[in-house]
């Protein structure tokens, strides 16, 4: 299976912008949905967008759309999360994650591959 390591987390103030990539490695790539998911302090994990693996057709929470883009570069082995217009309550943890099953979901469960996360502060 695929292994993820996670970059481009940071401080930032609020408003601004960060692009976090998710780089994997072992098997095809392509061939897995990937996701990006946060976790705050006390809170539990919550979806934040997925793409699928060959189309790669985007899905987000209602809280990003028009701020977050997902992208991912088969090439590359490599899933972005391109961040603008960053709150504070973006604050977290984010983690991507692989599904190598035939849909793409929303669900942390249905997600079998996890990388260690990236943190994101965002000031005010």
């Amino acid at each position: 299976q695929v292994q993820l390591v996670e970059s481009g987390g940071g401080l930032v103030q609020a408003g601004g912008s960060l692009r976090l990539s998710c780089a994997a490695s072992g098997r095809t790539f392509s061939a897995y949905h990937m996701g990006w998911f946060r976790q705050a302090p006390g809170k539990e994990r919550e979806f934040v967008a997925a793409i699928s693996r060959i189309a790669a057709i985007p899905l987000y929470a209602e809280f990003v759309k028009g701020r977050f883009t997902i992208s991912r570069d088969n090439g590359k082995n490599t899933v972005y999360l391109q961040m603008n217009s960053l709150k504070p309550e973006d604050t977290a943890v984010y983690s991507c994650a692989a599904r190598g099953l035939d849909y793409i979901s929303r669900s942390v469960n249905d997600y079998h591959v996890w990388g260690r996360g990236t943190q994101v502060t965002v000031s005010s």
